[in-house]
C-alpha cells in the first residue's frame, strides 16, 4: 500500500482507539490561548453590502489571483472572518458557527497575514472567534512576499490584501475521533475555504485556496510546532 492507501486504511472505524472522550478525560481548549493586546472588530452586521443571493454568490465564484490596491476595510475584514469561522452558539464542548465541522469540533485557529486592511498594520495576526477579536502577533512590512515565497514564490500573491491561513488543531477533534479525527481535519478546511469564496463576492473581493507551500518554512513562520499545530490551508483575498 501507498502512503494514501495506508491512511484510508488505518483510519476505518474497525482500526480506530478509544477516544479520549470516552475516556471522560478533560475536552481541550476551544481556542489556543493567544497573547497580546486584543483588537475589537467591528460588528459583521454593520456591513453594508449589495444584495447577492446564494445562487448569484455560486455563479460568480471563481478562484481569484489578480487584485486591485484598494485596501479591505476592517469591516469586510470582520465580515469575512465571521463568515468563515464565527461563533454562533458557544458551547462547552462544541460551538455552532457559520461552517460545519464534524461534532461541532472546529479543529482551527486562524491567522492573517494582513499587508492592506484599512486602519490594521502589516503583519501576522490571529483571529479569537469566541470573542470575535483579532490580536497583532508581529509587524512585517515585508509579510506579503515572505508568505509568496513560502508558497513556492507564487509571485501572484503579493497582490492581496490578506492572506487567510488556517491552523490545524489535530487534537482539538481526536479528543472525540481518535484517529478518524485526521479525516474530517481536511474536510473542514474545505467547508471553512468555501464559505470565505462565497462570502467575498458579497463584497465584490475574491480569493485563491493555496495548499503549495513550504509546510517546515511556513510552521516555522507561524511558530508552530508542525504535530500538535500545524498549517492546513490558506487563501489570499482581495478585492477584484
Amino acid at each position: 500500500m501507498n502512503i494514501g492507501e495506508k491512511f484510508l486504511e488505518l483510519t476505518k472505524y474497525h482500526h480506530l482507539s478509544e477516544s479520549d472522550q470516552s475516556k471522560e478525560l478533560p475536552c481541550p481548549p476551544l481556542e489556543t490561548p493567544q497573547a497580546g493586546e486584543a483588537i475589537v472588530l467591528p460588528d459583521p452586521a454593520s456591513l453594508t453590502t449589495g444584495a447577492v443571493s446564494v445562487v448569484e454568490a455560486i455563479n460568480k465564484r471563481r478562484s481569484r489571483r489578480k487584485f486591485s490596491s484598494r485596501p479591505i476595510s476592517l469591516e469586510e475584514l470582520s465580515w469575512l472572518l465571521w463568515a468563515t469561522q464565527g461563533v454562533q452558539k458557544p458551547g462547552d464542548i462544541r460551538t455552532v458557527r457559520t461552517v460545519p465541522s464534524a461534532g461541532g469540533r472546529h479543529p482551527f485557529d486562524t491567522y492573517l497575514a494582513i499587508a492592506n486592511v484599512s486602519g490594521l498594520k502589516p503583519g501576522l495576526y490571529r483571529y479569537l472567534a469566541l470573542s470575535h477579536q483579532l490580536v497583532l502577533i508581529r509587524e512585517d512590512k515585508d509579510i506579503d512576499e515572505i508568505i509568496a515565497a513560502i508558497c513556492l514564490n507564487q509571485q501572484w500573491i503579493e497582490g492581496a490584501a490578506v492572506t487567510f491561513i488556517w491552523v490545524a488543531v489535530p487534537y482539538r477533534s481526536a479528543w472525540r475521533y481518535s484517529e478518524r479525527a485526521w479525516r474530517y481535519l481536511w474536510l473542514d478546511a474545505g467547508h471553512v475555504c468555501q464559505n470565505l469564496y462565497l462570502a467575498c463576492e458579497a463584497i465584490d473581493a475574491g480569493c485563491c485556496a493555496v495548499n503549495a507551500y513550504d509546510d517546515d518554512a511556513l510552521n516555522q513562520y507561524l511558530d508552530l510546532d508542525g504535530k500538535s499545530r500545524f498549517a492546513i490551508y490558506l487563501a489570499p483575498a482581495g478585492h477584484k
